[in-house]
This record gives structure tokens, C-alpha cells and sequence, in this order.
């Protein structure tokens, strides 16, 4: 599959990513209740991928000749955090009172923008990497997965290594494994294996040594929502990344499509982060490891201010606060 998320026969397709890297399956979805469990599962994720989820899930609910609006409410809230997945909703929505095939014309226009404004991004930033780190070849660190996984094809901040690795220009990468869900060490090493990058993969807390040791040129990191006034949300851990980053004089860059921009958040502050089941930490591959009566802190996302970000880039360039 040369998407990470189409429609194909009436359904929409996915790759499960709760499955990788032991297995690639494919889920054909063919209702909106099965679409909202796999964003809400994670089988499908990455704000770009999940705002072509919201807009194939309009499309679908058309198709069926359900209540649309009801079915892109559902969908709208699955993931509170991302901004992608109401603006995908919102934006099949507006053609709805021109029947169902202009709806989906719109969903698959969607998908097709997001691979090239992803590419365009990534390549803009690709610049301001080679710009701000003078050493070749880049030793670069990457959180959460942001490539081809979390958006439709191609990807945000690793699709700066994709662009970067075709020119010769990358060392290695590091790959923080992401906890509690291994994103990293599951999503993002899978991808960087499967283009043939080296890289390695790394306990989260091993990140702010790494970069004392010099072994890391540059930070690259997507995101989830991004404020008007530049802060960013993005995966549990971004804003401690931030912080050893600034301390080390590592540049970090984030890496989005302008639709992650929310402009009506004037800051981070009214960021809504989701938290995650506390079965994430309480247990792993069904076995307990805390004790019973364990209370657990699971926010999926954090903040990171502005001021410690060397650049946010979309596929405009350097975003402006």
C-alpha cells in the first residue's frame, strides 16, 4: 500500500500500526464506528493522517447515507489533541450540500495535499537544518514517529531525513523509543529500516545525554497543534527534548502542513491534552508492572514555548508567530 491511509471499494484502508513492525496488515473500514476505534486504538495516527481520517470519514458516512453530521461529530472528538482531525472533518463538511461524490472528490483532494505540502515541508526545513548545523553528516534525533506513518505518504519531520538521506547527508539517525506506546521505537525505526537509514534506537531518558556527549547535530519533531503564537503541541516528551536542546545548543525544528496551525489559540495554554488509559503504564504485553493500586500521570502530548524552538516550518517556510 503506497498510502498510509486511502479509500479504495467503498471503505476506508489503513495500515494498522498497533500491528508494526511484527506485521503489515491492512484494515479495510467500511463504517464510521470502526473508523473512530481505529483513531481512538491508534491504529490509525499522526495529525495528518488524522485529518485525512476525519475527511475519508465524512466521505464514508455519506456513502452509507447516514446522519453525516452526528457521524462527524463522533469524529471530530475521537482525539481531542490534534487539530488536523476536526479541520479534515470540517473540510469534507463544506461539501456536503453538493452530495456525497463531491464530498469524497474533496477527501481524496485532501490526501493528495497532504503528501505534497508534507514534501514541501520537509524540504524547506531540510535547508534550515544544513543552515544551522555546519558539521556533514548529520547526526539527527527524532521523537514520536512524524514520517510516512502519521501522514498520508510521504512525511513531516522525517520526511526531512527522506530528503536529506537522498543527498548523502545523513550519519545516523537516533530514535527515541517514544513510551509509553513505542512509537519510536516501533514506527519510526520500521521506516528508517525500510529506506535503508542508519540509525539506532534509544531509551527516551538517554536523549539529553546523547546531546552531551555531541552526538546529536540537530532535533527534528512534528506536531500535533501549533498555536498563533508558535508553541507547539506534540507527543509526551517533545518539551523536555526542548529544553536539552537549548541548554546543548542543539537546534530543534518542527516540522508540520499549516493545517496543524490553529490560529484561534492565542498559546499552548488552551492546548486540551488527551490523557491515555492507565493500562499504557500499569502493564505490558499483559503483564502487571506496578502495583495494583498504582495511580498513573498519562498525558498523551505536552507544550513546548516557542522560545525554545529554533524553527517551525510548513510548507510556507518559517512560520511567523
Amino acid at each position: 500500500m503506497r498510502r498510509t491511509i486511502d479509500w479504495a471499494d467503498g471503505a476506508v484502508v489503513v495500515i494498522d500500526q498497533t500491528a508494526l513492525p511484527g506485521a503489515y496488515r491492512l484494515l479495510e473500514l467500511r463504517t464510521v464506528g470502526e473508523l473512530v476505534d481505529a483513531v481512538k486504538r491508534l491504529a490509525v495516527r499522526g495529525a495528518p493522517a488524522l485529518g485525512a481520517a476525519g475527511a475519508l470519514g465524512v466521505a464514508l458516512s455519506a456513502h452509507l447515507d447516514s446522519d453525516v453530521r452526528r457521524d462527524a461529530e463522533l469524529l471530530a472528538h475521537a482525539r481531542p489533541t490534534a487539530v488536523n482531525l476536526a479541520w479534515g472533518v470540517e473540510r469534507a463538511l463544506g461539501k456536503l450540500h453538493q452530495g456525497k461524490d463531491a464530498v469524497l472528490a474533496e477527501a481524496l483532494a485532501l490526501l493528495d495535499e497532504d503528501e505534497r505540502l508534507n514534501k514541501t515541508a520537509s524540504a524547506h526545513a531540510a535547508e534550515i537544518v544544513l543552515a544551522e548545523c555546519p558539521r556533514r553528516p548529520l547526526r539527527l534525533l527524532s521523537h514520536c514517529n512524524a514520517g510516512r506513518l502519521a501522514t498520508v505518504g510521504w512525511g513531516s519531520a522525517l520526511g526531512v531525513v527522506w530528503h536529506l538521506h537522498a543527498r548523502g547527508l545523513v550519519g545516523e539517525v537516533l530514535v527515541d523509543e517514544t513510551r509509553p506506546l513505542l512509537q519510536g521505537a516501533r514506527l519510526t525505526a520500521w521506516e528508517l529500516a525500510q529506506e535503508n537509514v542508519p540509525y539506532r534506537v534509544q531509551p527516551d531518558g538517554a536523549a539529553a545525554a546523547a546531546m552531551a556527549r555531541g552526538m546529536v547535530d540537530c532535533v527534528l519533531v512534528g506536531a500535533d497543534r501549533i498555536a498563533a503564537n508558535g508553541d507547539v503541541a506534540n507527543k509526551i516528551g517533545t518539551y523536555g527534548l526542548a529544553i536539552a536542546a537549548k541548554h546543548h545548543g542543539v537546534p530543534f525544528v518542527v516540522v508540520a502542513p499549516s493545517s496543524t496551525v490553529d490560529t484561534k489559540l492565542a498559546d499552548g495554554t488552551g492546548v486540551v491534552i488527551e490523557e491515555r488509559d492507565a493500562r499504557e503504564l500499569t502493564g505490558y504485553a499483559g503483564t502487571p508492572i506496578t502495583p495494583e493500586d498504582a495511580r498513573v500521570f498519562n498525558p498523551a502530548f505536552d507544550v513546548t514555548p516557542f522560545e525554545l524552538v529554533t524553527a517551525v516550518v510548513t510548507e510556507h517556510g518559517r512560520f511567523a508567530p
